[in-house]
């Protein structure tokens, strides 16, 4: 009776916000991603991102990323690890906290995020001389 007057649309609201951390923080969470959710907490990366999925979602929507609350709006989605990256997009279903066969190598490079458009953004130095010269205009003449 309760699902056709719509109270479990109600109840789902409800787990929503208590799973989002009140009005408050539901408020803050629509603010920063445009979107609430619920879902299984997978699992964190050592960024402070946290990883869910909720299979009551459609395939493809059902896993998603919370980025650190530190980043506020400005966060994007190369500050995802490569093996957080793959459980995101169905290359595997075991998350990276919980796969066994997963190596980490001193040798292998630490995560960064994309840089590009910021002030840290890699810009190369140039030994050659420039081939095109800029254009200098002509000093007027004093009389």
């Amino acid at each position: 009776m309760g699902k056709y007057l719509g109270l479990d649309k109600v109840s789902r609201f409800f787990e929503i916000l208590k799973q989002n951390g009140g009005i408050r923080a539901s408020l803050s969470k629509i603010y920063r991603t445009d979107e609430l959710k619920f879902g299984t907490l997978i699992g964190e990366d050592k960024y402070g991102n946290k990883y869910y999925e909720n299979k009551m979602y459609f395939y493809g929507r059902n896993r998603w990323v919370d980025y650190n609350n530190k980043l506020m709006l400005d966060y994007d989605g190369s500050q995802v690890p490569a093996e957080w990256f793959g459980w995101l997009h169905y290359k595997t279903d075991v998350p990276p906290n919980k796969d066994p066969t997963r190596v980490n190598y001193p040798w292998m490079a630490d995560h960064t995020e994309n840089l590009s458009g910021t002030s840290g953004a890699y810009m190369p130095y140039s030994t050659v001389p420039p081939k095109i010269q800029a254009w200098v205009p002509p000093k007027p003449k004093s009389s």
